[in-house]
């Protein structure tokens, strides 16, 4: 995954720690037993460098894992910098207590297999088929370790960046992550400095140890993609797919609202979710939105003069767009096409659009038929609908979905619209901003992104 914080700053706190555990100034200790598999192999350094509510330095600094703990021998920092070493979110004694209920049984089951796999081995390394008995054990032993797993990741929640805190297994949606998950060095400076109120200026991490096929020393790493991919978007609020000094882009879920609304109840946005990641952000980073209900891609400025830029290639539609939906039904021909609609808002049911050729604004949409398939609704029933790539040329109030439900583009509602459609309990609206093309505001590269639709 991108790192969702800026690198340099703590990639040099990063090698640092490397030089200082050269040197001996900081030490590795071991915690708990390392397993036989581990043993010998290098380890991940993280550091996040952070500000108090004071504005006083704070630098975070953990490992990977949870058998191995950082120690200082030495002080090489001043008086007004604070140093922590960050401790796993749960410790190695946590999650021994918690395998010991089935670690016995595992065991003898493992012994059982063992010796029933050894008897049926042939002359020249190969083995007759597995019999039912040892086929029964091995079920029953991968059901004893998914308990156990389960049991494990019971322990962890992390806290996020609004101060509340979150379970592992809400938010793997209660399926079992891969093992290890939670005990990356990202995760860890993240729950400790969301639930510390610290705000994060930087984050990196490296590599400690010899050198593997993927590894080396002193390289700079972003967070895992099989671990920390699953976690750090809940823990952030954002899915964070670029930043830099000068944008952020983010994939933004359904049913979170782009800009802050009117009341205390619609302040949960992508904005100040950003804002609240980003402390020298500007007031107003948004460039565009998406509906509530839509999900995909968005970009946003952290600075003044991002934000002009970005907003002159959205009003001269240097901005290109593509979108992907479902819509409720089948429709087949034409393949291609291009329609020019013309909407404006019911005054006397607002925020809803219609049609009106003399008044409205015209809303300009080519589409692609990517196909008919099935699907299934959150009640388990099934039933057939389109796929279709949306190219918006216009930028008007809800004009994809209307190009899909109105009479006079398609007819047929987007999945999941609750406002020119259906959505039963549970369901999304089924539109996705899937790819983003700008110039950068600062660079004048051209910034292409692709976010593909989890429907």
């Amino acid at each position: 995954m991108f790192a969702p914080f800026p690198q340099r700053e703590a990639f040099e706190t990063c090698k640092e720690m490397i030089h200082e555990l050269e040197y001996g100034a900081l030490v590795l200790k071991q915690v708990s037993k390392e397993s036989v598999e581990r043993s010998g192999q290098g380890i991940m350094l993280g550091a996040a460098i952070c500000v108090d509510d004071q504005n006083k330095k704070v630098i975070l600094k953990t490992t990977s894992g949870i058998s191995k703990e950082l120690v200082r021998e030495a002080s090489s920092l001043g008086s007004d910098v604070q140093e922590i070493f960050v401790p796993p979110v749960i410790s190695s004694q946590q999650i021994t207590q918690a395998l010991n209920k089935n670690d016995k049984e595992i065991h003898e089951l493992t012994e059982k297999i063992n010796n029933l796999k050894q008897s049926r081995k042939l002359p020249g390394g190969k083995y007759q088929n597995q019999s039912n008995e040892e086929s029964e054990l091995c079920q029953k032993r991968l059901l004893l370790c998914n308990e156990s797993l389960r049991e494990v990741y019971n322990l962890y929640s992390f806290y996020k960046a609004d101060g509340k805190k979150i379970s592992l297994l809400d938010i793997c949606k209660n399926k079992l992550p891969p093992t290890g998950t939670g005990d990356c060095c990202a995760p860890k400076l993240l729950n400790y400095a969301f639930s510390h109120s610290l705000k994060i200026i930087s984050m990196a991490e490296t590599y400690y140890g010899r050198k593997t096929s993927s590894k080396k020393q002193g390289e700079l790493y972003s967070p895992c993609d099989s671990r920390c991919a699953l976690i750090l978007p809940a823990m952030l609020g954002l899915n964070i797919l670029y930043q830099d000094e000068d944008i952020v882009v983010v994939n933004k879920q359904s049913g979170l609202l782009s800009v802050p609304g009117r009341g205390p109840d619609k302040q949960d946005c992508i904005v100040n979710r950003l804002k609240r990641l980003f402390p020298f952000c500007i007031e107003q980073p948004s460039v565009h939105r998406l509906d509530m209900e839509t999900s995909g891609l968005m970009v946003l400025a952290l600075n003044a003069e991002g934000h002009k830029e970005l907003n002159r290639q959205f009003e001269n539609r240097i901005v290109q767009k593509e979108y992907e939906a479902l819509i409720d039904g089948v429709k087949t021909e034409p393949k291609t096409g291009s329609m020019e609609l013309y909407f404006r808002v019911d005054l006397d049911n607002r925020p809803h659009q219609i049609w009106d050729e003399v008044y409205g604004k015209n809303a300009i949409t080519e589409w692609e038929l990517l196909g008919v398939e099935e699907y299934t609704a959150p009640d388990g029933s099934s039933r057939p609908c389109t796929r279709v790539r949306f190219i918006p040329h216009t930028g008007r109030t809800h004009q994809l979905r209307l190009a899909a439900s109105d009479k006079h583009g398609f007819g047929i509602p987007i999945i999941g619209d609750t406002l020119y459609g259906t959505c039963q309990k549970g369901e999304r609206l089924m539109l996705h901003a899937k790819k983003l093309s700008f110039i950068h505001p600062k660079t004048g590269e051209k910034m292409d992104f692709t976010c593909l639709p989890d429907f």
